[in-house]
């Protein structure tokens, strides 16, 4: 049984912005919803709800093997990768970022890893990003030491997600946390830039109810087929760049290292 102040599985409402400044600018926005879950102090337990579940099909679900290498409990894989990339003080809460299946699917472009050290403060952040061709890779973004909140953490881009931008340059990520009136508040930034400077601005926010059947139901009624949603709104997207003559660039092969800073 947990104690009484232990964290929580949480689901976050909130919305993605994204934006292209060149050569033919281009912003979207959308409401959109995800899952945060202590994983160290969660183990294997389910969350006790109806309409989400872990391990098995429901309105909305968690499948493990969604995540991590598919085969080892969540807290043994991320704690090894951790201490294979020479972080060895992320011994406190690891909390999870991730969309939950809908109706059984479910396309995760990032999924955010946060990885705090026992006395709370922030430690590292892994970076889970896949494209639609079915790759994936990770960016480990650790300065050394604690990270203070919005601070900024650099990653040399090694991974080929968008046709139109060459697989060049690096990504800028701030992550924001503030605890306010009506809540917890989450705050993803990812600025890109190519070789001529900042391309793309992409944020994640959201607000932190604690999950239960009544947060299920008002993300999975409130947002029809979310996660389909975002494979079609990523194609729409291309499409709309494509028409407007923005250049293709052609995939090149996934990196050999699964994981990179």
């Amino acid at each position: 049984m947990q104690p009484p102040d232990a964290p929580v599985p949480q689901l976050c409402f909130g919305q993605v912005r994204h934006r292209r400044l060149r050569p033919r600018a281009n912003a979207f926005a959308y409401a959109s919803y995800y899952l945060r879950l202590p994983i160290r102090t969660l183990g294997a337990q389910g969350f006790g709800c109806k309409l989400v579940t872990r391990n098995r099909f429901n309105l909305l679900s968690f499948f493990d093997a969604d995540h991590g290498n598919g085969e080892r409990p969540l807290v043994e894989w991320i704690d090894a990768l951790l201490e294979s990339e020479g972080v060895h003080d992320a011994d406190g809460e690891i909390w999870l970022q991730a969309m939950p299946r809908v109706l059984g699917f479910a396309f995760n472009p990032v999924s955010f890893w946060y990885c705090h050290q026992a006395g709370g403060a922030l430690r590292a952040v892994l970076c889970d990003v896949r494209n639609t061709f079915g790759e994936r890779h990770f960016y480990l973004l650790d300065n050394g030491a604690a990270i203070a909140n919005g601070s900024e953490l650099c990653a040399r881009k090694v991974f080929h997600v968008s046709p139109f931008c060459r697989v060049e340059g690096g990504y800028r990520f701030r992550f924001l946390r503030a605890v306010r009136d009506d809540g917890e508040h989450t705050l993803a930034c990812i600025d890109y830039d190519d070789a001529d400077g900042l391309l793309l601005q992409t944020s994640l926010s959201g607000l932190a109810t604690r999950l239960s059947d009544a947060s299920a139901a008002r993300a999975f009624f409130g947002f029809p087929l979310m996660t389909f949603g975002v494979v079609a709104r990523i194609h729409l997207q291309a499409l709309r760049l494509w028409l407007r003559r923005v250049p293709f660039h052609s995939k090149p092969a996934p990196p050999e290292q699964k994981v990179s800073r």
